[in-house]
């Protein structure tokens, strides 16, 4: 390439991961035995599969050539994931096929193992999705193989036990097969429990925001009090709940042993019911012009990637109109009441289930929806800035609205209209999808349509408007924990890192905010750290006309558990800055200050002289008698260490 450059696959990334699916498919042609034969059997055969991609993406040249560092370290990570889980799928196989027998009447190592594939099978999965296959050279055929094989991936992770929670997962592939993890012991719950309380508009042309409360990371008391901090502080997160809103729950599920999964007398789901692009159970079934029906997400992906056939017959479609089936709908949501199978969906035959379990009849609404959503793909620049226009103003008066919108297939186009040319389209298709994010149930939606890209390039290049409601629609996102480490790897945090610094007072809350979240699962310090923000929070902090100390804070005392982290804040000569506000800050910054000093200092004796000599003591003791609890705590930790190592 020019200027002596290398791209990522040239630069070997896809070497290592090459060599495990051959050392994987070595091991598959010795032959599985034993109890769990059928399970090594079927995840060798799919990572076999990928030996193709890998192939292609070494010998490709023709990345896009992008002078954007963030973009070079985003295909690291993609690659670095995609070999972890190839690591662990190796462990695995190896662990599973040499399983003694004798210990399969037993539930404990059975159960564990079984674990194991559901983690393995969703780790994969993952790292094939957050693959740039965009910027590589890839054939056809072989985007159609792997498009297959994250299929058979997510079934198989359903079949294992559903949706894993994150911070498990990567704790339980980190370590050694013969110390996992066990999800069923007390304490280890596989999913968690996230309240959010959906208070109805994100716009940020209206005050009123959203916050979400009780969610129960695997964190330290100093997470969970900066989480109650950073959102209080933020625009993006202030408490305002209007009349209509609902409050909406994911209750927690506790995984449980496939066997058990796998009643005999489960129903048997008719063919008809099933799309046959995903062959799972259609939510939003639509018609196309051939007559044959799909899962609206998986039709409409087929489509916007250029096809203009059936999937299913390979007939040539006359036009890409997506037609609702009303008649399927019904009957699945019929099949479902009868066979006790919880529906995907809270609109039912044209009504929406409410909070009080009553129902609203919104037949009449849904057709003047699907109107207006068909008007986004008009080819008209005008009709299409009138229609997402008025999504965005639907988007933001109701929790019904937002569903309608989800069923009339609008994520999708919206997540088109990301990249339009039209600077008024691009700001109103952001701040509608904000405004839908809000309802749980569409931020997988909104993942499925695969918007993360064109939300950060937004937040790169667009309005100053559509900086801060991208920022936004990353922090609503990135509340669901597998989000965070999608989020994290495309990029996101170093864009987010500059809108911090030079956004404008709304953008630099909103970033801090998106920053904060992301910045609560572990692997995305590091991110944020090669990114700039220490000097940027340190900024914060020391600029008499910043409003946003608390902000810094609270991001910083996220960031102070990470070894990286806490030697950028040292570098930066933040201790003296810290111990200053321990002296004149708010009740808030001493806590903050407090806990980020005494996270620096623990087990560090060149911190603890530096904390010494810049004359901590006074304001510390005095801390330790007048501040808040936690402050408290913290100063007399910080005190017994200061006591301790002057012993020494």
């Amino acid at each position: 390439m020019a200027g002596g450059e290398t791209t990522a696959a040239e630069g070997g990334d896809t070497a290592a991961p090459l060599r495990l699916i051959r050392d994987l498919v070595r091991i598959s042609a010795a032959g599985f035995s034993g109890f769990f034969k059928r399970d090594c059997a079927d995840l060798a055969r799919r990572v076999s599969l990928l030996a193709h991609l890998l192939e292609e993406i070494r010998d490709s040249n023709k990345i896009k050539e992008n002078g954007d560092v963030s973009s070079s370290s985003s295909y690291r990570a993609c690659f670095s994931d995609l070999t972890m889980a190839l690591q662990a799928a190796k462990r695995l196989i190896i662990a599973a096929n040499n399983f003694d027998n004798s210990k399969i009447s037993s539930d404990g190592p059975t159960k564990k193992l079984f674990f194991q594939f559901q983690c393995v099978t969703w780790k994969l999965e993952k790292a094939l999705t957050n693959l740039p296959y965009g910027d590589f050279d890839i054939s056809e055929e072989v985007q159609e193989q792997v498009e297959l094989v994250r299929v058979q991936l997510r079934r198989a992770t359903e079949r294992y036990g559903g949706p894993l929670n994150s911070s498990l997962l990567c704790r339980a592939l980190s370590q050694p097969l013969d110390k996992e993890i066990d999800p069923f012991q007390p304490g280890n719950r596989l999913t968690r429990s996230l309240h959010i309380k959906n208070i109805g508009i994100i716009d940020h042309e209206v005050g009123q925001k959203m916050e979400g409360n009780g969610s129960e990371y695997n964190a330290t008391d100093d997470v969970i009090q900066n989480k109650e901090s950073i959102r209080n502080s933020s625009t993006s997160c202030e408490i305002g709940v209007p009349k209509d809103s609902d409050s909406g729950s994911i209750k927690s599920s506790t995984c449980q042993n496939p066997e058990e999964n796998k009643k005999p007398d489960s129903p048997v789901i008719p063919d008809d019911f099933l799309c046959p692009i995903s062959l799972e159970l259609m939510r939003d079934p639509v018609i196309v012009a051939t007559g044959q029906t799909y899962e609206r997400s998986y039709i409409q992906r087929w489509i916007d990637c250029g096809n203009t056939t059936c999937p299913k017959t390979q007939q040539k479609l006359r036009h890409l109109t997506l037609t609702p089936n009303y008649v399927i709908r019904s009957l699945i949501s019929q099949w479902c009441v009868k066979h006790n199978i919880e529906q995907t969906t809270t609109l039912t035959n044209g009504k929406i289930k409410k909070s009080d379990g009553s129902f609203r009849d919104v037949t009449g609404d849904i057709a003047a929806i699907e109107a207006l959503v068909c008007k986004l793909s008009s080819r008209s620049t005008e009709e299409r800035r009138a229609a997402v226009s008025e999504i965005r103003l639907l988007s933001k008066r109701s929790t019904d609205n937002r569903i309608l919108l989800a069923e009339a297939g609008a994520i999708p186009i919206l997540v088109n209209l990301l990249t339009s040319e039209d600077t008024q389209i691009q700001d109103n298709a952001v701040t509608s999808i904000l405004n839908m994010s809000i309802y749980e149930n569409n931020k997988g939606l909104i993942m499925l349509a695969n918007a993360i890209p064109s939300i950060v390039q937004l937040l790169r290049a667009g309005s100053m408007e559509a900086k801060e409601n991208a920022a936004a629609t990353l922090f609503s996102l990135s509340l669901a924990d597998e989000n965070k480490i999608i989020i994290g790897a495309s990029g996101a945090i170093p864009a987010l890192v500059d809108l911090l610094q030079n956004g404008s007072s709304r953008g630099k809350k909103d970033a801090a905010t998106a920053l904060f979240n992301l910045c609560i699962y572990h692997g995305n310090k590091g991110w944020a750290v090669r990114a700039g923000i220490i000097t940027a929070l340190l900024k914060m902090l020391t600029d008499s006309s910043s409003c946003m100390v608390d902000e810094a804070l609270t991001i910083l005392s996220v960031l102070a558990s990470h070894q990286e982290a806490k030697l950028a804040i040292v570098k930066a000569s933040t201790i003296p800055v810290l111990i200053d506000l321990l002296r004149t800050g708010s009740p808030r910054n001493k806590e903050n200050a407090s806990a980020i000093l005494l996270s620096l200092c623990k087990r560090d004796k060149e911190n603890l002289a530096c904390l010494s000599r810049l004359g901590a003591l006074i304001p510390l003791s005095e801390l330790a008698k007048n501040g808040t609890e936690r402050a408290k705590r913290k100063a007399n930790s910080l005190l017994e260490n200061l006591r301790k190592s002057q012993q020494l």
